[in-house]
């Protein structure tokens, strides 16, 4: 049963009450604050207007009094208990945020000090017939961190390590300082008679077109000695059929059933083929009675990484029943500051855009949560696969402390057993750049103590999983990985994150050299990608503004100008300048706000474009490419491609192309050869032809040429190689454009300029917009020029346009449907189509 309702919260100053009276199940609590579990405090004094939405201008600075308060919730539930049944009850908290203690009807039940554990309270002597109340004392988190050691690395704030809660809400580089408190995940309490299922664990052992072998193991916790117990296992098919089933007698505890599958349908990723799940349904009987049961959506697959390819060389692929696969995707960080808020809704817009921006792969970053079930059943459902960090960013961590690793012990095998029966899940991985870090820092001189927390990372994970899960691997940090004296971020070995792009890290470095920086437009710029030749690149990006209302909804009157201390507030990155540099080297620095969007978003969007066709020519080596980041916790100028009001940036769109199973590129410098690539990532070859097409800008021709096409099944070829020259034929390199196409299959054709838009001799467009309101469509036609990054704009939130921020020919059209989250027709009086080249209309 669930507890939902009837919630209330209250706050005091530390010491200011008893406990135990405010406890107290005959507590009057008439006039606290209604509020929503789950949830958290923010959100509940948002809701009833205490609060200003912290999100507005710089109102994050005016709530940092709630992190400072003792803070209550309280309810009370109706309940049955029948002294004669010989039931259990246990109260199970799925999330508390984080230093909590626990009363039933007025009696402390347990304390709790991890926010990413589920904790489980026998109420059995306590709770009664009738009514029940419930109360949960939140301490501040200081009085539990203000007398431990400070670490000599924390990013951001140095008071985080003792606390296993989500690292961004002492803010990051991407978001403010929100330091949540309340009950972030559900409530209830459930019977248990005689015995419960305490962990059911499914995998593939095996698959094929024939067949497939699942085992499944069972835990059991019995309440009553020498009862005899046996568990029912079934795996049914969409119709509810059952295509294999198995029954097994407990004993110890424990049991194992192996399934045999016949001509099974396997789950894959949504490019390569149907998610298709089954449903796993264990029933335990205990006594010739059924005392417990658990169903889950299972999906019958394999999954490995290889680490080494067929020759013996270094290799970071992941092998999706015996696919290699080449990733393509992101990483996801908490879709709001107030995690326990975020609804379901929200988590299946963020999939949705992700399948639809052709993404096979969402990286969990470690300074967040491990998600919750609506993050990985979207996944399960849509064919996304899931590398999942454990909770560990960026700092040392006390591993020198026994009851701190006696709650990180207990942390990772909850989630573990959480999550393992999850066909996305493809990877463990134990922390976010730590590894790699320590080495930089200890060489620049910021830490001269021992890696607190090596041996979470290196020892006490892999013993949890080779207990729980030994089904899918484990990789110690990202990035990680290193040969020949090189550092953790080495390209032969192992992932890699690149900074060298906007955060000008030089490379290559040598493990224990001191780390340089070089913040100039060469050392920036995206044009670096080039140079890195990364096994699986796991974390890179440039930023990109916001759309224009989101900043709007969220920037104080006045203020929304480029330049304004408000627009500077939304970025919090260190040293702003990176963005201007990577600017001012490619569209040119902007003057006002309008180019301000437009130029972080356009290089943002060509410079992903660039780096991520540079991975994908270097098939099979590189076998993935996981963008930072794909989304945003808080309406900032970030990294992200798509914003917080769940707006797609023109990063996306390109996305929607080099994301593509099937890609055409050119390979190509300013004064250098032009190199047309092919790649193939379905699982049949291509045969056809590629025409490669030049303009100027008034649509004139100037060279035209065809390659034949002869793909293979996931690879990658080059076409051919043509001079700058004979393409120019006596035309500048700044007045022309290249459109690749492709003839004989499905391919989204490429729109290739030969210099940056800076150096562009780009005449001034028109644009004639047919806006059909009865379906929702709005036909954009360019005339007399090419018309530059075509922008649809509508003062709306989480609007889906079918395509943006594109390039027209002229005379070209484009047809773009716009509607709500659901497909419907929304209204487009406020519309707005704009271009580089062509003014606002």
């Amino acid at each position: 049963m669930e507890i939902a309702s009837n919630w209330r919260i209250q706050h005091f100053d530390v010491g200011q009450a008893r406990p135990l009276e405010v406890a107290s199940a005959g507590l009057d609590d008439r006039f606290w604050i209604t509020a929503k579990v789950p949830g958290d405090v923010h959100s509940t004094l948002i809701e009833r207007n205490i609060i200003e939405n912290p999100y507005f201008g710089h109102n994050d600075a005016k709530c940092r009094w709630i992190e400072t308060k003792e803070w209550w919730y309280r309810t009370q539930f109706d309940y049955e208990v029948d002294p004669d049944s010989g039931e259990r009850h246990e109260l199970v908290f799925e999330g508390l945020d984080t230093f909590a203690t626990v009363y039933v009807n007025g009696l402390e039940v347990g304390k709790t000090s991890n926010m990413f554990t589920t904790y489980t309270f026998d109420v059995t002597r306590i709770v009664r017939s009738g009514k029940n109340a419930i109360a949960v004392k939140f301490d501040p988190l200081s009085l539990h961190n203000r007398d431990k050691e400070l670490f000599q690395w924390s990013s951001y704030t140095k008071e985080r390590p003792w606390i296993r809660k989500a690292a961004m809400n002492f803010g990051w580089d991407w978001g403010p300082r929100l330091v949540t408190v309340g009950i972030w995940g559900k409530v209830r309490i459930e019977r248990r008679k005689t015995a419960k299922l305490d962990g059911v664990f499914a995998r593939t052992l095996r698959a094929d077109a024939e067949s497939a072998d699942v085992r499944v193991d069972v835990d059991v916790k019995a309440y009553k000695r020498g009862a005899a117990a046996a568990v029912d296992v079934a795996l049914k098919d969409r119709d509810g059929a059952v295509v294999a089933n198995a029954v097994a007698t407990v004993a110890g505890g424990k049991v194992s059933v192996d399934l045999r599958v016949v001509a099974p349908r396997l789950w894959w990723t949504h490019d390569l083929g149907e998610p298709y799940l089954y449903e796993l349904d264990v029933v335990l009987r205990a006594e010739g009675k059924e005392v417990d049961r658990q169903t889950h959506a299972f999906g019958i697959r394999t999954i490995e990484l290889q680490l080494k390819d067929e020759q013996g060389r270094n290799s970071f692929t992941f092998v999706l029943n015996g696919v290699k696969l080449f990733a393509k995707g992101s990483n996801w960080i908490p879709a709001d500051h107030f995690i326990g808020a975020i609804p379901n809704e929200r988590y299946r817009d963020l999939i949705d855009l992700a399948v639809e921006g052709r993404m096979n792969m969402l990286r969990v970053w470690a300074g967040g949560i491990y998600e919750k079930d609506a993050f990985y059943d979207e996944c399960d459902r849509r064919g996304v696969l899931v590398w999942q960090d454990f909770a560990f960013a960026n700092a040392l961590f006390p591993d020198f402390n026994r009851d701190f690793m006696d709650s990180v012990r207990e942390e990772v095998a909850c989630n573990v057993k959480r999550l393992r029966n999850r066909a996305s899940l493809a990877l463990w991985c134990g922390n976010n750049e730590i590894d790699w870090l320590y080495d930089m820092k200890t060489a620049g001189g910021d830490i001269t103590c021992p890696f607190y927390g090596e041996s979470i990372y290196h020892e006490l994970i892999p013993d949890v999983l080779a207990e729980l899960d030994d089904s899918r691997a484990y990789w110690p940090s990202s990035p990680y990985g290193r040969a020949n004296g090189m550092d953790d971020n080495d390209p032969d070995v192992g992932d890699r994150h690149n900074w060298q792009v906007w955060h000008g890290s030089v490379y290559p470095r040598k493990f224990g050299e001191a780390p340089i920086l070089d913040y100039s437009i060469q050392g920036v710029t995206f044009k670096n990608y080039k140079k890195d030749f990364a096994l699986f690149s796991s974390e890179f990006g440039i930023h990109g503004s916001a759309n224009r209302y989101t900043l709007e909804k969220y920037i104080p009157k006045g203020q929304f100008y480029w330049g304004s201390a408000e627009m500077a507030y939304r970025n919090k990155d260190t040293n702003h300048q990176k963005g201007i540099l990577l600017m001012e080297g490619f569209t040119g620095i902007p003057r006002d706000i309008e180019e301000y969007m437009n130029f972080s978003m356009l290089t943002q969007a060509e410079g992903l474009k660039y780096g991520i066709e540079h991975y994908r020519r270097n098939k099979p080596r590189t076998s993935g490419a996981l963008v930072w980041q794909l989304n945003d916790s808080w309406p900032g100028t970030s990294w992200s491609m798509i914003d917080y009001e769940l707006l797609p940036k023109a990063a996306y769109f390109y996305g929607k192309k080099f994301f593509h199973p099937v890609l055409l590129s050119v390979d190509h410098d300013p004064g250098e050869p032009l190199h047309v690539w092919a790649v193939n990532d379905t699982l049949e070859p291509l045969v056809g032809a590629v025409k490669l097409a030049v303009t100027d800008f008034a649509g004139n021709a100037v060279f035209e040429t065809e390659f034949e096409a002869n793909v293979p099944a996931n690879g990658a070829v080059r076409l051919g190689t043509l001079s700058e020259r004979d393409v120019l034929n006596g035309r500048a390199a700044e007045d022309v454009v290249v459109v690749l196409t492709a003839q004989g299959f499905e391919a989204p054709a490429n729109v290739v300029y030969l210099r940056d838009p800076k150096d562009l001799r780009l005449p001034a467009a028109e644009l004639d917009v047919v806006v059909n309101e009865a379906e929702s469509t709005v036909r954009v036609t360019a005339r007399g020029h090419l018309a530059r990054f075509v922008k649809l704009d509508l003062p709306q939130g989480n609007v889906r346009f079918s395509d943006n921020f594109f390039d027209l020919l002229p005379g070209e059209s484009k047809t773009v449907r716009v509607t709500d989250r659901t497909g419907e027709p929304v209204s487009l009086a406020r519309l707005s189509v704009s271009a580089l080249n062509v003014k606002q209309r």
